[in-house]
């Protein structure tokens, strides 16, 4: 008794995969139908909607030394945790999006940032950082990419920026300084033309006169090598602050439009689809024709 029911079982079973077989090798064209006209609506799903633009910017984050130029100093720039914490907080989101007209739920969860990096490189010593933002609109997204940039460059540039205006006000000094012993010097030098053109000075106290013009303008010669070396190095102490340890943006935003789904994936997914559902539509064809034909019961 149990071997008859498990051979009727497979026997079922054998008939119920012909019949499959059949009726799908008989509608062959409803899969096809289904697996064309599926690939064709997920491509077109995936072109018109989904579609966001992503705007990166390049920022340089800097390299601070000491005052004098020496070493390399351990500071915000150098922290590679510094730029994802600042460009995802609150307050540099705001003003992201005050700057952009980007509401703040649409940069909540849509701004990444990425140290840029040699297959050998630390990320802990790269000065490049990627910031990139998506967003709805192309200038909105650029805009906003920029504002993260300006407020990782604010937080991280404070040391370099205090060295810069010091640099900037010895350089200033220096130069108001030489141009002080510059006049006094050409004024003493003036004094000695006008002595020797004095006939009514004696010639004992010409000499006396003219040792005491020559010591000053001594003197005033060798400060004014002292500042100008002073100013020397101050000025590439300042072309270092600027160029090297001062975080900027390298390239600005520029925004490039992305498909949130890629069409291929699009296609494919959509391509299964039509091919299960033509193939349902093959199997179920031949029971809901017979339905139809069937004659109603008196």
């Amino acid at each position: 008794m149990t071997d008859r029911t498990v051979n009727d079982g497979d026997a079922e079973r054998e008939v119920d995969l012909r019949a499959l077989k059949a009726r799908l090798a008989a509608r062959w064209w409803l899969l096809l139908a289904g697996l064309v006209i599926g690939a064709v609506i997920g491509v077109l799903l995936a072109a018109g909607g989904g579609q966001t633009w992503r705007a990166t910017t390049l920022l340089y984050l800097g390299q601070p030394f000491t005052t004098s130029g020496g070493g390399q100093i351990q500071s915000l720039a150098t922290n590679p945790r510094t730029v994802s914490e600042i460009v995802h907080s609150e307050f540099a989101l705001r003003r992201a999006a005050a700057a952009s007209g980007l509401r703040l739920n649409q940069l909540r969860g849509h701004v990444a940032s990425a140290a840029v990096v040699s297959a050998t490189q630390s990320k802990a010593t790269s000065p490049l950082v990627d910031i990139t933002v998506e967003g709805v609109a192309r200038l909105k997204a650029e805009r906003a990419a920029d504002a993260l940039a300006a407020s990782v460059i604010a937080q991280v540039s404070t040391y370099v920026d205090q060295k810069i205006k010091l640099l900037d006000n010895q350089i200033a000094s220096s130069k108001a300084e030489l141009a002080g012993i510059n006049s006094r010097v050409a004024a003493y030098n003036q004094q000695l033309q006008d002595l020797i053109k004095n006939k009514a000075v004696s010639p004992t106290d010409k000499l006396i006169i003219v040792g005491t013009l020559n010591n000053s303008i001594g003197f005033l010669e060798q400060r004014r090598g002292t500042v100008q070396q002073e100013l020397y190095q101050n000025q590439q102490l300042l072309s270092l602050a600027t160029n090297v340890e001062r975080s900027k943006i390298v390239q600005p935003a520029a925004a490039s439009r992305v498909t949130a789904t890629s069409r291929r994936n699009a296609a494919a997914i959509g391509a299964l689809i039509g091919l299960l559902l033509g193939a349902i539509a093959a199997y179920l064809g031949d029971p809901l024709a017979a339905r139809r034909n069937r004659p109603a019961s008196a």
